[in-house]
């Protein structure tokens, strides 16, 4: 097969959809992989890797979309790059297709096959391809919710850890799986008063287990969440409905109760936010304030340590591309129940009942295409 990865061209998108490792593999496998010129610079890759390791340099975005059968990539396509996919290309990447109607749509009309990472799904419900996105994401948020509780950032003028004799920051993570996970470990580790609410007794049960003695659990429900974010410092937003838009738990009016200066971190952004009043911010300009909340919600948080991040998603993402490339998608799809889960829309139909329900979209059986 022939396989494309373009430069990513989002705001300050710095990874880069394979490394010069998993171009190798790819290559040992028997097929050819084209890189645009300079795609893996900001991750800490140069072209000559990519060529020792079997690659060809195309120098533009176009080239690589009109040369390759399947495109392999980070980030969801934006405006510039949907003209350039073809008709039954294979997109590999995340789309997050439901917090975008205009991408949605966008895919629909291209007729390509495209695959999400964050709905590959194994049978005990993780999401392979998206969990280690979500580590760095959840130990990120930390590190940039205590940098902007700093007061010349507008936060509360709050050390996270606070020092002997003065009380640390409070903390609040709402959603244990792995974003609150990581978070928790973090800022745990950074002395914080640590509380994460869930609605899995069987999550929080673990949590407790494991996590150290200045963090808690408690279940979740809007009066807890109501009264935890009135002493609050920081704030941080990780949960997740695969596929879906993720549930709106603090709204619009809540932010009159909660202190000037805290800071809400919303990693929950790419499905459209946990928050009432997010919305999508840049590494350029990552913050805005509302009812003097300071309110983060970068969505493409892991850009910003791409040599480790794109090494992370090389990790798990490159024995289902390879599997792509050997099989073909409907072969591949068929005999792989997780990878099949990835299947977003096919060939201008929607197959995914999340996205056909966030947009009132017409379901097309995903069997119908694989028999």
């Amino acid at each position: 097969m022939i396989i494309g990865i373009p430069k990513e061209i989002k705001n300050n998108e710095n990874r880069v959809g394979v490394t010069p490792a998993g171009t190798m593999a790819l290559v040992r496998q028997g097929h050819t992989v084209f890189i645009q010129q300079n795609a893996g610079f900001q991750s800490g890759f140069t072209d000559e890797e990519y060529v020792e390791a079997g690659a060809k340099i195309l120098p533009t975005i176009e080239e690589v979309y009109h040369t390759a059968e399947m495109i392999i990539k980070v980030k969801e396509p934006i405006e510039p790059e949907y003209k350039l996919i073809k008709k039954d290309q294979l997109l590999f990447t995340y789309f997050h297709f439901a917090s975008s109607e205009t991408l949605t749509k966008a895919m629909i009309e291209s007729g390509s096959v495209c695959i999400s990472y964050e709905t590959v799904e194994d049978p005990d419900r993780s999401l392979p391809l998206l969990t280690p996105m979500s580590e760095v994401a959840g130990r990120m948020s930390i590190q940039q919710g205590a940098k902007y509780l700093e007061k010349p950032l507008k936060g509360k003028g709050i050390l996270l850890g606070g020092v002997p004799g003065v009380a640390p920051a409070k903390v609040l993570i709402l959603g244990g799986g792995v974003v609150g996970t990581q978070a928790a470990k973090m800022a745990s580790g950074m002395g914080a008063d640590v509380t994460i609410l869930d609605i899995s007794m069987k999550r929080l049960r673990y949590l407790d287990d494991v996590m150290p003695a200045n963090v808690n659990t408690e279940y979740s429900n809007e009066y807890t969440i109501r009264r935890h974010i009135k002493t609050s410092d920081l704030i941080i937003g990780g949960v997740l409905i695969p596929g879906a838009k993720a549930p709106k738990l603090i709204t619009r009016d809540m932010l009159k109760d909660i202190c000037p200066g805290t800071v809400l971190v919303d990693v929950a952004v790419d499905q459209g936010g946990c928050f009432e009043t997010t919305k999508p911010t840049t590494h350029e300009d990552p913050v805005y304030i509302i009812d003097d909340v300071v309110h983060y919600s970068v969505a493409n948080m892991p850009g910003a340590v791409p040599y480790t991040s794109t090494l992370a998603l090389t990790n798990v993402t490159l024995s289902y591309a390879i599997q792509l490339a050997n099989k073909g998608w409907k072969a591949a799809c068929a005999s792989n129940e997780p990878l099949k889960k990835g299947l977003n829309v096919i060939q201008g139909k929607v197959v995914y009942p999340a996205i056909s329900e966030a947009f009132n979209l017409p379901l097309e059986d995903i069997n119908n295409f694989l028999s």
